[in-house]
C-alpha cells in the first residue's frame, strides 16, 4: 500500500512550467515518442513498458461482470450493512431508517444509459438529463477505499450525497488500487461488510449502493499509481496498454449495470500534454480516442468523459484538465457516435492568481473566459459540457464572486458538472460536509441551489448498530503544503514553496513513488500480539491503526508507543486514547475492549501532530 495522502493534488494547475515538466516527464523515464504506438495503431499493439519488476499487471484485475441487482437497495455480498454517525433530519440531510432492509425505501429513478444529442446529454427517450455529481475520492490513495469510511458507513455517506439534490458520484480511482488485493482505514463497526473487501469489490459496493439510494457513478481514472498525480495518461510503471486495458475491463464488469453512466478517461492532463498536435506520445485527443474506442467495443452504451489539458494552442495557459479550446476544430471521434462529453476543470484565485482574477471587470469577465476555453462547445450546440471539478473553501469574497457566477453559467447554459468535493480533508477546497464528515456545509450548499435544490431529507437504507463506535473526525488541512497538495510556485521563482507528498513529481526532483506498505511495527507480550500501523498523515496530524491478536486467554489490552510531536488525541474507535509526557496510551474499548483466544481486533485512532512517528517501538500489555 501506498502511503495515503490528504487530497486536493494538485489543484494549482497554473500556467507555466511547461519546458520544466517536459525535462521532468524525461527525466522520470516516460515512454518516448519511439516506444508509443502512433495514434492509428491499436490497443493491442500498445505494449507495456519496462519498469520495477512486480509494478504492472494485466488489467483484469477481477471477473466481471458483477451481477446486476434489481429493486431498490439490492446490492452485493460485501455491501454495508450498518452505519453510523448519520445526522439529524432536516434538508439536505441523512435520517436512519427505523426499518431495517434496504428494499422498503424506494430510490430516486436512475435515468439509465445515457449519449448525447448536440450539445445536450439525454436518455434513451431522448429527454434531458443533467448530471448533479459530487467527487467522493479516495480510492486512488494509497488506502485504496473513500476517505471517510473510518468514520461514517457508506450507505450513510450516500445517503447525505442524495439528500443534498445531487443524482451521481464521481469515484476517482488509481490503477495501482485496481491491482490490489487490500483496503485500509474502513471502520470495521460502520462498515462490517467492507473491511475484507479488495478494491474492485469495494467499487462493486460503493456502485451497487450508490444506485440503491437512486445515484449514478462516473468512474474516474485519477491517478496511475496511488502516491501522485501524472500529466501524461501514462507513465513509466503504468503503460497506456495498462491504462486501456483496466478501463476495457471496469467496461466489462459493469456491463449489465447501467448506472454505471460514463467513464472519465485520465483526470487532469497537463504539462507537456497536447490537444491533437499528433505527436503519439504526447497527443491527448489521439490517446482519448483510442481508450474510448476499446471501451465502446466493450460497451458501446457508455458516456466517454475527456477532460482538456493546460496548455493550449497559441501558448494559451489554464487549469489542469481545463483547456478544450482546440476540441472544437480537433474533435474526439469515437467508432460509436453520440457518446463524447468533455470535461474541463475550473477554480477560484484561492488555488492559484490566474491573470483574468485581477481583471478590473472581475467577475463579469469570468463568463467569457468559460466561453473561450470550453463553453463554446455547448453555445455552439457541439458537444455537452460537465464540469468536472470545482470547488472552494468559500473563505473569501473573490471565491464566493466566482462561484456565484459559475453556478449562474451552468444554470443559465444547462451544463453537467461535478462538485469538488464531498470529502472535508480536501487539502484547498475543503467539502461539502465539515470535519465530522456529517454535518453539512450550509453556505456551500446555499451557493449551489440554484443547480442542485435545496434538498430532500434521504433515509440510510438500514439502521445504526447498538454498540456504535465513536466516529473520527477528520480535521481539514489548513495552509500550504497539505499531503496530495501541491503549492506550485509564480513562473519564474526560485522553486515550489513546501515539498510535496512522496511521489509526487515538481521541477527540480526526482520522481518517486509511494511507499509499498504502510510503516508500522509488531510485536509480543505474553498472550498477546500486535502491531501498529500508519494510515494516512497530513501537515496536521495522522491517523493510526492497531491490530491486536490472542493466542491465550480472553484479555483486555492496552498499547502505548512514543510521539514527542503529539499533542492530542482528535477521536479514536476500538480504544480510548490519551496523550501524557510525549506518549500516546490507548486501551480498548467498545468492540474491542476483550479479545477472545484466537480472535483479533482492529482499532484507530487520530491523533493531533505536525510530524507523524513513522515505526514507533510500543508498548503492549494485557489487563
Amino acid at each position: 500500500m501506498g502511503e495515503a495522502t490528504v487530497e486536493r493534488s494538485g489543484k494549482q494547475r497554473m500556467r507555466g512550467w511547461g519546458a520544466a515538466l517536459t525535462a521532468l516527464v524525461l527525466l522520470g523515464g516516460v515512454v518516448a515518442t519511439a516506444s508509443v504506438a502512433s495514434a492509428s495503431t491499436s490497443p493491442a499493439a500498445l505494449v507495456a513498458t519496462s519498469g520495477p519488476a512486480g509494478t504492472l499487471h494485466s488489467g483484469t484485475a477481477g471477473p466481471g461482470p458483477i451481477t446486476t441487482a434489481t429493486g431498490a437497495g439490492a446490492s452485493l455480498p460485501g455491501a454495508p450493512s450498518a452505519s453510523v454517525g448519520a445526522p439529524a433530519a432536516g434538508p439536505g440531510t441523512a435520517t436512519v431508517a427505523p426499518d431495517a432492509g434496504s428494499a422498503s425505501v424506494p430510490a430516486a429513478p436512475l435515468p439509465g444509459w445515457l449519449h448525447t444529442d448536440g450539445a445536450t446529454i439525454v436518455t434513451a427517450d431522448g429527454s434531458p438529463y443533467v448530471i448533479k455529481a459530487i467527487a467522493w475520492f479516495g480510492m486512488e490513495t494509497g488506502n485504496c477505499a473513500p476517505h471517510g469510511l473510518w468514520s461514517i458507513s457508506l450507505d450513510a455517506g450516500l445517503a447525505q450525497i442524495a439528500s443534498m439534490g445531487f443524482n451521481t458520484i464521481r469515484l476517482p480511482y488509481s490503477n495501482e488500487c485496481l491491482a490490489s488485493g487490500v483496503t485500509t482505514s474502513i471502520n470495521a463497526n460502520a462498515n462490517p461488510g467492507l473491511v475484507n473487501d479488495t478494491p474492485l469489490q469495494l467499487m462493486d459496493a460503493v456502485v451497487q449502493t450508490a444506485k440503491s439510494y437512486g445515484l449514478n457513478v462516473i468512474l474516474d481514472r485519477h491517478r496511475p499509481d496511488s502516491g501522485a498525480q501524472s500529466p501524461l495518461w501514462y507513465t513509466d510503471r503504468y503503460s497506456e496498454a495498462t491504462w486501456i486495458a483496466d478501463w476495457t475491463m471496469l467496461a466489462q464488469r459493469y456491463a449489465n449495470e447501467p448506472s454505471v453512466i460514463g467513464f472519465d478517461l485520465h483526470n487532469e492532463p497537463h504539462g507537456t500534454a497536447c490537444w491533437g498536435c499528433g505527436d503519439p506520445a504526447l497527443d491527448w485527443q489521439a490517446a482519448a480516442t483510442r481508450a474510448g474506442d476499446a471501451v465502446l467495443a466493450v460497451n458501446p452504451q457508455l458516456l466517454i468523459v475527456v477532460e482538456g489539458v493546460e496548455v493550449q494552442s497559441g501558448d494559451s495557459y489554464t487549469w489542469w484538465g481545463g483547456g478544450l479550446a482546440d476540441a472544437g476544430s480537433a474533435l474526439v471521434s469515437l467508432s460509436v457516435p453520440d457518446r463524447v462529453v468533455y470535461s474541463p476543470h475550473d477554480y477560484p484565485a484561492s488555488i492559484f492568481a490566474q491573470k483574468w482574477f485581477g481583471a478590473s471587470d472581475y467577475p463579469a469577465n469570468l463568463p467569457a473566459v468559460w466561453d473561450a476555453n470550453w463553453g463554446y462547445l455547448v453555445k455552439q450546440d457541439t458537444a455537452p459540457v460537465l464540469l468536472g471539478e470545482f470547488g472552494t473553501t468559500l473563505q473569501t469574497d473573490s471565491d464566493r464572486a466566482w462561484l456565484g457566477t459559475l453556478v449562474e453559467y451552468l444554470r443559465s447554459n444547462g451544463m453537467s458538472f461535478s462538485y469538488w468535493s464531498f470529502n472535508p480533508n480536501s487539502g484547498d477546497t475543503g467539502g461539502i460536509v465539515k470535519d465530522d464528515w456529517v454535518t453539512p456545509q450550509a453556505e456551500k450548499l446555499a451557493a449551489l441551489a440554484p443547480i442542485i435544490g435545496t434538498g430532500s431529507s434521504v433515509p440510510v437504507h438500514v439502521p445504526a448498530p447498538t454498540a456504535t463506535a465513536t466516529p473520527p473526525a477528520t480535521p481539514r488541512p489548513t495552509g500550504g503544503g497539505t499531503p496530495g497538495s501541491r503549492v506550485w510556485p509564480i513562473p519564474g521563482t526560485a522553486g515550489p514553496k513546501v515539498a510535496p507528498f512522496p511521489g509526487s513529481t515538481v521541477p527540480g526532483t526526482t520522481p518517486g513513488t509511494a511507499p509499498a506498505t504502510p510503516p508500522g511495527t509488531s510485536g509480543t507480550v505474553a498472550n498477546l500480539s500486535g502491531s501498529w500501523a500508519l494510515q494516512s498523515e497530513w501537515n496536521a496530524g495522522y491517523v493510526a491503526e492497531v491490530t491486536v491478536k490472542n493466542n491465550g486467554g480472553t484479555s483486555g489490552w492496552t498499547i502505548s508507543w512514543p510521539d514527542p510531536n503529539a499533542t492530542a488525541v482528535v477521536n479514536s474507535w476500538g480504544m480510548d486514547c490519551s496523550v501524557a509526557a510525549k506518549t500516546v496510551t490507548c486501551t480498548g474499548s467498545q468492540w474491542a475492549t476483550f479479545v477472545a483466544p484466537g480472535q483479533s481486533v482492529t482499532a484507530g485512532v487520530q491523533v493531533s501532530a505536525p510530524v507523524a512517528p513513522k515505526a514507533p517501538v510500543f508498548s503492549l500489555t494485557s489487563k
